[in-house]
């Protein structure tokens, strides 16, 4: 393969340059070319596309973003291919995925960790370049000895610190956050490559914010906490802020929101769904997206609503929100990972 790769998209007739280590999404994106994608990681299929001319490597065969009819049909994606000198696609685009920021690749060192709850710790990286990025984005993180790259959303805001904050759940089997767990030490060294992601806060948007966070997706929940209240958002505007765990001692962010300042502004409302039979939980309980209706005062189409968090909650949200109360599809803001 050469250094460069010339890629051509029939779709929108945009040309750009792909380097050898590279996707043909992130070479897009670095471009500025919007081609649609979401996880970055092959699970979603946001980013499939037709091959017309040329040949291609691909980096995982089995990613599940693709079905079985998608490959009988000649269906790649862009984020698992690369090209192997000049070729011809055909993607969808639209403006909406052209980045604000583009992204860049970078290194990174571990500064501090800090443990968030029993199985979420919080990395702390430093970056040789800026910490430039939108609240509610990620960056790929490039792990020693982890074939690929792993997607994890920053819980910070953009700094002149250099700083990248994420909090990452310890994943049973999971190879990039054993990595990240067992096998680094503060002053090792990572790549970095960000930031991307769709689910970045709207500031200019004037309708009250929800967030809906499970597991690790505190973590961009509380970016866009963050860049809220950075933004002065919430002088007249209210944040209602759910968190979704399975039993008590799983619930946090509580204290994390607490410390922005905001008082009355901000309504944290943690939900579990594994309460016990010892009656200590008094909080709500269920599924997290089944309080959204008994506990925001008004229609959910008034607000504006950015979730993250495991697949089965994220599908119920959309279909709550889209199906079950007609939410416009631009007050809602979600990055699908798998």
């Amino acid at each position: 393969m050469s250094d460069q790769a010339t890629i051509t998209n029939r779709k929108d007739g945009s040309v750009f340059a792909q380097a050898a280590d590279d996707s043909i999404l992130r070479a897009a994106l670095r471009a500025g070319v919007g081609l649609a994608y979401e996880c970055n990681s092959g699970g979603c299929g946001g980013c499939k596309f037709e091959l017309l001319e040329g040949e291609i490597d691909t980096l995982w065969p089995d990613a599940p973003g693709l079905t079985e009819r998608d490959r009988r049909r000649g269906r790649h994606l862009a984020c698992q291919c690369r090209a192997c000198g000049p070729i011809t696609i055909a993607a969808p685009t639209a403006a909406e995925y052209v980045p604000l920021l583009a992204p860049r690749r970078q290194s990174a060192q571990l500064a501090m960790l800090r443990d968030i709850t029993h199985d979420i710790r919080e990395f702390r990286f430093v970056s040789d370049g800026p910490a430039d990025f939108l609240p509610g984005q990620y960056a790929m993180l490039e792990l020693p000895g982890v074939t690929g790259s792993r997607a994890y959303s920053m819980a910070n805001t953009p700094n002149e610190q250099r700083e990248w904050h994420f909090q990452v759940r310890r994943v049973p089997h999971g190879q990039g956050s054993h990595v990240l767990f067992d096998g680094l030490a503060v002053g090792d060294r990572i790549g970095l490559d960000g930031p991307y992601g769709m689910a970045w806060l709207r500031t200019a948007s004037p309708r009250d914010i929800v967030c809906v966070a499970g597991g690790s997706g505190l973590a961009p929940m509380l970016s866009i906490a963050r860049g809220a209240v950075e933004a002065g958002l919430l002088g007249k505007r209210t944040l209602h802020f759910f968190y979704g765990a399975r039993t008590p001692r799983d619930v946090c962010g509580g204290d994390l929101l607490a410390k922005l300042g905001a008082g009355e502004r901000i309504r944290f409302i943690p939900v579990v769904s594994l309460p016990g039979d010892d009656g200590a939980w008094r909080g709500a309980t269920g599924y997290v997206h089944d309080q959204l209706l008994p506990q925001l005062p008004e229609r959910l189409a008034d607000y504006e609503f950015y979730f993250a968090g495991p697949p089965p909650m994220t599908s119920a949200l959309q279909e709550l929100l889209m199906v079950g109360h007609q939410v416009p599809f631009e007050q809602i803001h979600f990055d699908r990972f798998f």
